[in-house]
Formats: C-alpha cells, sequence, structure tokens
C-alpha cells in the first residue's frame, strides 16, 4: 500500500513518519494543499492508494485573526484532496478534532451530531469533514493531541477533554493509518479517557498553574472528550 502523507513536517507528521515506514511525505514546498494545481501534481505524479490528510492550521487562538490562512488550509486544502482522490481512487484518511462539538455534553459518540461550533478553528474543521467526504472513500479520524511537553505554565481545570500527548496518540493513529483499507467506519474517535486539561498537564509538568477557561483569550469548549470504544473494539484484533 502506497501511502502519501501531508503535513508531514507537523506535530503528528514527524510521529507518523516514524512509525510507519516508506511514508510518501513530500514537504510543503513541494505539496501546497492551498494549491489545486499543486494537489493534483503530486496525486497524480505518486498515485497513492490513501492519502493521510495531517496538514491543518491548528492555532485556536491565532485563526480569529487570520481567518483566511485557516480556510485555506483547513477547508480549501481538504477540497483539493477529496477531489484528487477520487482522481486516482484513492481512500482519504482525514485527521480531525474534537472542536467538532460543542462541548456541552463530552464523551460525544461518532455517531453525535457536531455543532454548533464555538470558535473559528471549529468552524474550519468541522466544514473539512464535509469536505473530506466528497471523497468517494474516506475515514474521518477525529482525535486531539499536545506536543510532547505541555508548553504552558497554566492549564485549565474546566476544560475537560480526552486528548493526550502525540507520542500517546500517534501509535493509535499510525495503527489506524495501517489498516485503513480494513476499516468500513467513516468516522472514528482516536483518544484516551476523559480529564481535565490540568490532569493532563500534571503528567508531564508537576508545577503547572491551575486557571480557568474564563481567561483564554478565544472562547473554548467546556468538554469535548471523545467516547473511543469503537476504536477500542477494533484496534483490539491488530494489537
Amino acid at each position: 500500500m502506497k501511502i502519501l502523507l501531508t503535513g508531514g513536517n507537523g506535530r503528528l507528521g514527524k510521529e507518523l513518519r516514524d512509525l510507519i515506514p516508506g511514508l510518501v511525505a513530500p514537504g510543503s514546498a513541494e505539496l501546497d494543499i492551498t494549491s489545486v494545481q499543486s494537489v493534483d501534481a503530486v496525486v497524480a505524479a505518486e498515485r497513492p492508494d490513501l492519502i493521510v490528510h495531517a496538514a491543518a492550521y491548528t492555532n485556536v487562538g491565532g485563526a480569529e485573526q487570520d481567518r483566511e490562512r485557516c480556510w485555506a488550509v483547513n477547508v480549501e486544502g481538504t477540497r483539493h484532496l477529496a477531489r484528487a482522490a477520487n482522481a486516482v481512487g484513492a481512500k482519504l484518511l482525514h485527521i480531525s478534532t474534537d472542536y467538532v462539538f460543542d462541548g456541552e455534553q463530552g464523551q460525544y459518540r461518532e455517531s453525535d451530531t457536531p455543532g454548533p461550533v464555538v470558535n473559528y478553528y471549529s468552524l474550519t474543521k468541522l466544514v473539512a469533514e464535509e469536505a473530506a467526504r466528497a471523497a468517494a472513500r474516506h475515514l474521518i479520524v477525529r482525535t486531539s493531541f499536545r506536543p510532547r511537553e505541555f508548553a504552558y505554565p497554566v492549564a485549565f481545570s474546566d476544560v475537560y477533554t480526552s486528548q493526550d500527548y502525540v507520542d500517546i496518540i500517534a501509535p493509535q493513529i499510525a495503527l489506524a493509518v495501517t489498516h485503513a483499507m480494513e476499516i468500513g467506519d467513516e468516522v472514528l474517535h482516536i483518544a484516551t479517557e476523559r480529564k481535565s486539561v490540568f490532569e493532563l498537564a500534571r503528567r508531564r509538568k508537576p508545577d503547572v498553574q491551575e486557571g480557568s477557561r474564563a481567561t483564554a483569550s478565544v472562547r473554548l469548549p467546556g468538554d469535548v472528550s471523545l467516547d473511543s470504544s469503537r476504536w477500542a473494539e477494533l484496534s483490539a484484533q491488530w494489537r
């Protein structure tokens, strides 16, 4: 199986390159996902069986100011890749986010209706999911991950999540990638257990200070934890 990876120099992409030998991972200079001509040319030349779309604009606060760039990367880029996947008969595995949910409920299942979104980044990722569905064969993976070390002095104790550090999440994503052709689901949640961001932060930064989302510069959802029981069921057969 030939796999083309977007975002190979990103946080998740670097981990996947180490975990999955032989990935084709062109840099952004070679594969500009905001350019339909660039996407078409690379996909036509490589003719992958699977496109793993991990490239994204992920700065939640920055998205409020740089809306044009965020939309171009997250939405238009995904549209281009879905179109190109169809042209060569490839399956598209699209990396999405827990932020497509409003955070009022928590423990969201794949069948739960997303939205209403709480910020602009969330909007672009929700629209990107619909763009990914234009690929005749697609798998949308909702997940959430942080760098290997918690990067901030303060962590919110009133924001709940099932995200984890990238070295915990990436091996699970890699497992989904290597078995993508066997997965018939259109949406999967790949995450760990529900906890507050403060609890998660303390695992690798014991001196982190407790804070509240009321102090954030952008509106954040309160509880976007994901139910990943379907993934646990699927992955058990491959572990």
